[in-house]
């Protein structure tokens, strides 16, 4: 059911319309994005539309300069912040065939805002085709990237080598040294650090609701995926949080976890995304595992001669 008032439907097709007329594109399909689309929204949410498009002229794949290869705009409007996030049809393709995890949600959103592109059988064969390899490195930095920048507590040296803080004392720091920091430290991976250290800087965290949903998400989905490739299936996860909680999640994680992402996504959906809450993941679930058996989870990938079939029935739907 969308959680998208009727009156937000109408903003975003004339906002559409008229970036159609300014950017000399067609859209061919727009859905939205982000905590709309995974069913993670509050009142305060803003709207986050993706959308796929086709230049007027397709001759401009072929000049030098070649048309844009997306396309970024916001807009305030009475229904609130709207923004825009859309890929040239070509941008999409290769995106889709390195098994992307934001172009493959694009096409399993529930809410659509714009469908001059029917994308039920691309996103079919999209299901069935992606590496299940590649997207689940791309959950799994989602997870640790948001988990370094937002709620590890760490210090970062002055080219940039990041240590997590794991305590702080009277004059110095105790640190993790096994993140990709090139000091050896103790043998359990940790070493001293002065306060004064003038090579050392200290970061501010953002421990958000928001933001450790944004990582129990990311790992769920990378440890999901991994947990049924291990059992031959590599069953994707389904984009709506709470049936993914509900429904599939039951098969690999313990209730704890599931109550913990369930307790965030209520949260946020009521409107406490921005509440500082500490770190609610945990470290080591926040790092899915690095090495995972090619030889079980890869995959060749969307054949590209079938995605460019694709993309004609996408660009004769505008055209």
């Amino acid at each position: 059911m969308s959680t998208v008032p009727e009156s937000v439907f109408e903003t975003v097709d004339n906002l559409l319309t008229d970036l159609e007329r300014d950017r000399e594109v067609r859209v061919a399909l727009a859905v939205a994005r982000g905590s709309h689309a995974w069913g993670a929204a509050s009142p305060e949410s803003d709207y986050d539309v993706g959308f796929v498009f086709v230049p007027d002229d397709l001759r401009s794949y072929a000049h030098l300069a070649g048309p844009p290869e997306t396309i970024h705009e916001a807009a305030d409007t009475d229904d609130g912040d709207v923004e825009l996030q859309g890929w040239d049809v070509r941008t999409f393709a290769r995106l889709l065939a390195d098994s992307n995890d934001g172009a493959i949600d694009l096409l399993r959103s529930p809410i659509r805002y714009r469908v001059a592109y029917e994308p039920a059988g691309l996103a079919d064969y999209v299901k069935r085709t992606y590496n299940p390899m590649d997207l689940y490195h791309a959950w799994r930095g989602i997870a640790t990237s948001n988990y370094r920048k937002y709620i590890s507590h760490h210090l970062v040296r002055n080219d940039d080598a990041i240590f997590p803080i794991l305590e702080t004392r009277e004059d110095e720091y105790v640190v993790a040294t096994r993140d990709g920091a090139d000091d050896a430290g103790s043998d359990d991976g940790t070493r001293t650090i002065l306060v004064d250290d003038e090579r050392f800087a200290e970061t501010q965290t953002k421990p958000t609701v928001k933001r450790n949903l944004t990582i129990h998400r990311a790992a769920m989905s990378a440890r999901y995926l991994k947990a049924t490739g291990e059992r031959d299936s590599h069953e994707l996860p389904v984009i709506e949080f709470d049936r993914f909680l509900d429904e599939q999640a039951p098969s690999v994680f313990d209730a704890d976890r599931i109550e913990r992402a369930r307790a965030l996504l209520e949260r946020k959906r009521a409107g406490d995304g921005s509440v500082p809450i500490g770190d609610a993941v945990g470290r080591e679930f926040a790092h899915p595992p690095h090495e995972i058996d090619p030889g079980r989870h890869a995959r060749s990938g969307p054949d590209p001669e079938r995605l460019d079939e694709f993309v004609d029935e996408l660009i004769a739907a505008v055209q």
